[in-house]
């Protein structure tokens, strides 16, 4: 059943903008990754810097005060020359799998090839989800495992969670090319796969497509964010249509996380772009989830994929 919640932007949005005096996080600030490890909050995101490189930062806050973050800088760097995260290291996920914090990213190569740029999920390992170590130089998954598209290389990250025995990690497949039609270009849908580990992946299946009835999402569906509870599998995800030519946050449910269920002919809209000439007057996109109180905290970021900043709303 579709979430009833009604959401609520904080006034003091954006409440974590870039910083112009910072060496790697004065363009953007995108992808938020909100967990709590004790009394802490923890804000994993990327953060671009002036040559246009983005890397995976941390920030914190303490539990009573969420919008109070303090930067602490980068925690994983881009790779070398010709590896698959050169240019930007993004959109983390960070889970404990077996005592040890797995922090999930993916890379973008440095080419112009659009999403077919971005050819893998990596995975940084950590003893205490501050100091992470990748765990190889290669991607942990790559986007050419999906039986319909076996020659695809765009893929981006999701989420990872717990169902079981068993890990699902739900991630981006990217398998726009460039066009002039954003259609094309832009092409994206959710995906799920399997781990028993957290480093081996496979039954890579796409779960999610775009609906060209839908103009919230005709153009790709993105991003998900999945949570389970007692009443089935709940899904936010980054919808792109021709309404508002952009990014707008969207929910989904389902009662195994495979078959998904979305209002007949629309979208359950949670985030709609904001009013006009604001921070996030274009888009709102990248969400992450954290439960407060009754309810929910919403992280998600607006302009320009990042451009202005992250800001939050409470669901209740």
């Amino acid at each position: 059943m579709l979430s009833t919640l009604r959401w609520v932007r904080d006034p003091h949005n954006p409440i974590f903008p870039p910083n112009p005096d910072s060496a790697y996080d004065c363009h953007c600030c995108m992808n938020p990754c909100v967990v709590r490890a004790g009394d802490e909050l923890r804000l994993y995101y990327a953060g671009g810097d002036r040559e246009g490189r983005r890397r995976i930062c941390l920030a914190t806050a303490p539990v009573e005060e969420p919008t109070r973050f303090t930067r602490h800088g980068v925690i994983a760097d881009i790779g070398a020359p010709g590896s698959f995260n050169a240019r930007w290291c993004v959109l983390p996920n960070v889970i404990q799998i077996n005592g040890k914090w797995h922090l999930y990213f993916s890379g973008h190569e440095g080419t112009d090839h659009g999403l077919q740029s971005f050819p893998g999920i990596g995975l940084a390992i950590s003893d205490d989800g501050i100091h992470f170590e990748k765990n190889s130089n290669e991607p942990v998954v790559t986007g050419d495992q999906v039986a319909e598209y076996p020659q695809n290389r765009g893929i981006a990250g999701g989420s990872v969670i717990r169902v079981g025995e068993t890990y699902r990690m739900y991630y981006t497949l990217a398998v726009g090319t460039s066009n002039p039609d954003v259609r094309v270009d832009q092409r994206k849908y959710c995906a799920v796969c399997h781990s028993a580990d957290g480093l081996r992946w496979s039954d890579h299946r796409i779960v999610m497509s775009p609906r060209a009835e839908v103009p919230s999402e005709d153009i790709a569906v993105a991003t998900p964010v999945v949570r389970q509870d007692d009443g089935g599998f709940h899904m936010l995800y980054s919808g792109i249509g021709t309404r508002w030519g952009s990014y707008s946050i969207a929910e989904a449910v389902s009662p195994d996380g495979y078959d998904w269920q979305r209002p007949t002919g629309g979208a359950a809209i949670v985030l709609a772009p904001g009013a006009e000439d604001s921070w996030e007057a274009d888009m709102v996109e990248y969400p992450s989830l954290l439960p407060e109180g009754d309810g929910f905290r919403l992280y998600y970021c607006g302009n320009g994929y990042g451009a202005t900043g992250i800001g939050t709303a409470i669901g209740s």
